[in-house]
């Protein structure tokens, strides 16, 4: 079993009524990018994403496209998975809550809370919306704007009355060791604006939550009651346990000779989810654990939404992105690093052409590769292809190095918090810095007339772009490899350990012949 430090890191698991998006693509992007920081700092870190697969709305999906429900899964669900592969994610997991391993698990969950005396028989009268898979009480709901006999929820989604025997969860008596939790761990939700909205929404009253339905067959049967399926969102939340082997705590799964168990793994550390599902994350499941004599998760985080040009993606205003078309016209980890800098996570955030332009251009052309080229290839044509030998360094030299060394204290500091945009413009400040400090030592100048001070602004220039490429890796993990590729540094001296103050790069150590890592966008 491994000795380091455990992390459990979770995207939401996507509904599989419809093909991947950008807003997907956003989120996977940025948790996937929490998890490789992690590791590269010394975590055992497990990674889980995946599909939402049962529900009144899947089952609809299915039948409007003449599919068995399965089927349809099927089709979408590897839809997901691809694209995991095209942002290379690099999770460790990919659950479909139609695996067999799912259901015992959430019939497992269920007999918990069953046992626990939080399930009860009853009878569900009230309004349910399927696109958002979630029942409101009348106060929550507006008139429909486009129809004044209906009614629709905060999101815009209609509802509909229904009526059925329901099993209940006894929600309402977690009302108040809901409150403590939150009270007791104060970045359990974050950001801040989410958590004052659960906690205002939860000391209105918590009021016990249906927990099955019987009028649709698409989900999993209730223990002992097949005439009922399990109410989605205790299906689907599932899954962040059923990944550890949950209801073995010792059950191992392994990949690159890791072990991921609930012994080791649990309670999860990040939940990463869109700010529409944090009422669920952050109410409904940390109840059914507290029911289940389960740990409750450490974070969940809600980030916002990319809107495009000001507007919001929809279907019918026909603006909905696709990840595979900006990749193939930008380029994989410029999207990344886009996504991730253009806007504070966790607010919503506006999407354009010309903005992507922009960050290529001047933050990663014009700053950090201009950067990488030019100080790479001078060290190539003036110091026989190797890293120099520096002489006594001067104050300016020990100030940008010193800048260098304290870089990955900040950063950690904006990451543990998700703060991924201030994380990489403190980056990018380093960046600004050294390429002053390359504009005002001006090493071109010192070939001829002071060789031994050209050496050792070039090896300083060469150490931080160095420490640059390590940490701009969880972010850009290709082009970091390819800067420090170039550089000639070893692969066991990339992660985070390498960035300690005692350790430098190698003097008389061959790098390659330069080449541009960020190509300026050009439009065709």
């Amino acid at each position: 079993m491994s000795k380091r430090p455990s992390y459990y890191i979770t995207t939401a698991i996507s509904y599989v009524n419809g093909l991947p998006h950008l807003g997907h693509a956003y989120e996977a992007i940025s948790a996937d990018a929490m998890a490789r920081f992690k590791r590269l700092d010394g975590y055992n870190v497990f990674f889980l994403t995946g599909t939402d697969e049962h529900g009144q709305k899947v089952e609809k999906s299915a039948i409007e496209a003449g599919e068995d429900p399965l089927i349809f899964c099927d089709g979408n669900a590897d839809a997901f998975r691809q694209m995991t592969h095209l942002l290379n994610i690099s999770n460790d997991d990919f659950i479909r809550t139609t695996e067999q391993r799912h259901i015992r698990a959430s019939q497992s969950i269920w007999n918990n809370l069953w046992d626990a005396g939080d399930i009860y028989l009853g009878k569900y009268a009230g309004w349910y919306s399927v696109r958002d898979e979630a029942y409101f009480e009348e106060a929550e709901l507006v008139i429909d704007p486009d129809d004044p006999k209906k009614k629709i929820a905060p999101s815009g989604a209609s509802v509909e009355w229904v009526e059925e025997p329901s099993y209940f969860f006894k929600l309402s008596s977690y009302t108040q060791p809901l409150l403590d939790y939150y009270e007791a761990n104060p970045e359990f939700i974050l950001p801040e604006s989410r958590k004052n909205e659960i906690i205002n929404f939860v000391k209105q009253g918590l009021r016990d939550l249906s927990i099955s339905r019987t009028t649709f067959k698409w989900g999993v049967p209730v223990p002992s009651d097949e005439a009922h399926i399990m109410y989605v969102w205790l299906d689907a939340l599932t899954n962040y346990i059923t990944a550890l082997g949950f209801p073995d705590k010792s059950q191992n799964i392994n990949k690159d000779s890791e072990v991921f168990t609930m012994e080791t793994h649990w309670p999860a550390d990040l939940h990463i989810i869109g700010k529409d599902i944090v009422r669920f994350h952050a109410v409904y499941w940390p109840a059914f654990l507290m029911s289940a004599k389960l740990p409750v998760p450490k974070r969940i985080f809600g980030h916002g939404f990319l809107n495009v040009e000001g507007e919001k993606m929809s279907k019918s205003l026909g603006n909905v992105i696709s990840a595979q078309d900006l990749v193939e016209e930008f380029g994989l980890d410029e999207i990344r690093y886009f996504l991730l800098r253009e806007v504070p996570y966790g607010q919503d955030g506006s999407f354009s052409r010309e903005s992507i332009i922009q960050r290529i251009n001047a933050d990663l052309a014009n700053d950090l590769g201009n950067l990488a080229q030019r100080c790479l290839s001078f060290i190539y044509k003036n110091c026989d292809g190797a890293i120099p030998f520096p002489d006594e360094f001067n104050g300016d030299d020990k100030k940008l190095l010193e800048s260098s060394i304290i870089l990955l204290s900040d950063i950690r500091n904006y990451f543990e918090k998700q703060a991924f945009h201030n994380g990489l413009e403190v980056v990018w400040g380093l960046v600004s810095e050294c390429n002053i400090y390359i504009d005002r030592q001006a090493p071109w100048g010192l070939r001829e007339k002071n060789p031994e001070r050209m050496k050792t602004v070039l090896y300083v220039g060469a150490e931080v772009i160095r420490r640059i490429s390590i940490i701009i890796q969880p972010v850009m993990p290709a082009a970091g490899a390819k800067l420090l590729d170039q550089l000639g540094v070893p692969d066991k001296d990339r992660d985070f350990k390498a960035l300690n103050s005692d350790i430098r790069i190698q003097p008389g150590a061959k790098i390659l012949k330069p080449e541009g890592v960020f190509p300026r966008f050009v439009e065709k």
